[in-house]
C-alpha cells in the first residue's frame, strides 16, 4: 500500500509559480512510478508529469518547457515545480503512483491517488 498527500495549491496570477509536494508513505521503492495528474472542471483526468528511478522523467508536451517534476528520497517526497503558469493550467492537481516503469499516460494504470490540491491560475 502506497499514502499519498499533496500541499502546495492556491491561487496565483497567470506568469506566477507555485510548488507542489506529494508526501509518500508506504511501499514506495526504486522501482515505482511516481507523478502529477491534474483534472480541469468537465475535463477528463490528464497526465502532467511522471518519474522513474534516480531521473527519468517524461512531461506533457504542454507544460514541459515550464514545469519540473523531482523526488527528495530522504524526504519520502515528490514535487512539482511549476513556473510561467497559465489559465488553462487551472485544475485539481493529484499525485500518483504505481508499482512499475511509467508506461503510460492512462490514469487507469496508476493504482494509487492522493486528494488532489487546487491550482488556480487567472489571467
Amino acid at each position: 500500500q502506497v499514502q499519498l498527500a499533496e500541499s502546495g495549491g492556491g491561487s496565483v496570477q497567470a506568469g506566477g509559480s507555485l510548488r507542489l509536494s506529494c508526501a509518500w508513505s508506504g511501499a514506495v521503492y526504486s522501482d515505482t512510478c511516481l507523478g502529477w495528474f491534474r483534472q480541469a472542471p468537465g475535463n477528463e483526468r490528464e497526465g502532467v508529469a511522471v518519474t522513474y528511478g534516480v531521473d527519468a522523467v517524461t512531461y506533457k508536451d504542454s507544460v514541459r518547457d515550464r514545469f519540473a517534476i523531482s523526488k527528495d528520497n530522504a524526504k519520502n517526497t515528490l514535487y512539482l515545480q511549476m513556473d510561467g503558469l497559465k489559465p488553462e493550467d487551472t485544475g485539481m492537481y493529484y499525485c500518483v503512483a504505481r508499482v512499475g516503469r511509467c508506461i503510460s499516460w492512462a490514469p487507469s494504470v496508476y493504482a494509487y491517488w492522493g486528494q488532489g490540491t487546487q491550482v488556480t491560475v487567472s489571467s
